[in-house]
């Protein structure tokens, strides 16, 4: 009974967050990711069990034929949502929180040949984009999203946004995270980049205003007050953030 409320729990899941799901004989039959979470869940139960080999034969198995490997040891929550999936890869001691949403070619893997917690926890709805790598035992908070292409390193506080390499936090929202908007993400580096352009912008005006001050100076006229200016705040939020990575 409680394997037939799994299944009928993520053909629910798959109709919510696929506008591509049909019917339910398509997505029983043309959904990897839920094939992928199937046999991974009779692997888990025989894993915790301790019985020797079955366990990894099932997850070669499922990687054979979906195109996605989870270690039989890995703790996958409920409403997790591998959309496509191909690449895949999700470590031994990765813990993957409820509701969370994995496109294909994410890694959930380690960073070196130590024993114990060696892969990344991930909180609950969190949305890790295509081709994005979160490795080592790290934690990434509630409601994150993670950009295509990123590689995440340290961890991540609840309701960020989190894109590059090395990843970086560039939006703190403290909104839940809707699993569909993983595309909507802020171009941190256009950003930063035009804010160093203003920056310099203004460094030329102040140039240039200190040369007409030298001018005054060598003329033997008063400066009077142009040399008053206020100084600029460097510490501009987008670009301390994204240079810092936090």
């Amino acid at each position: 009974m409680g394997a037939l409320r799994s299944i009928r729990r993520d053909l629910r899941l798959v109709r919510e967050r696929d506008p591509a799901a049909k019917g339910v004989l398509e997505i029983l039959l043309c959904y990897p990711g839920l094939h992928a979470l199937m046999l991974h869940r009779l692997s888990h139960r025989l894993w915790r069990r301790g019985v020797p080999l079955l366990p990894r034969l099932l997850s070669q198995l499922g990687r054979a034929f979906t195109g996605i490997e989870i270690h039989p040891g890995a703790r996958i929550g409920e409403g997790v949502f591998i959309d496509h999936g191909m690449g895949v890869v999700i470590g031994e001691t990765a813990e993957v929180g409820d509701r969370c949403l994995l496109y294909q070619g994410v890694t959930l893997g380690g960073t070196g040949k130590e024993h114990g917690k060696r892969h990344p926890t991930l909180g609950t709805n969190v949305v890790v984009g295509a081709g994005s790598k979160v490795l080592g035992a790290i934690r990434v908070g509630a409601n994150t999203r993670i950009g295509a292409g990123s590689v995440v390193l340290r961890d991540v506080e609840p309701d960020c946004t989190v894109v590059g390499i090395p990843g970086r936090v560039i939006h703190q929202s403290g909104v839940r995270v809707n699993p569909l908007a993983h595309s909507a993400l802020p171009d941190a580096e256009a950003n930063v980049i035009r804010n160093l352009m203003e920056r310099i912008d203004h460094l030329e005006n102040e140039v240039n205003r200190l040369q007409g001050c030298l001018n005054l100076v060598a003329a033997g006229e008063p400066l009077s007050d142009c040399c008053t200016g206020e100084a600029q705040n460097l510490k501009d939020r987008e670009i301390i953030e994204f240079l810092g990575g936090s």
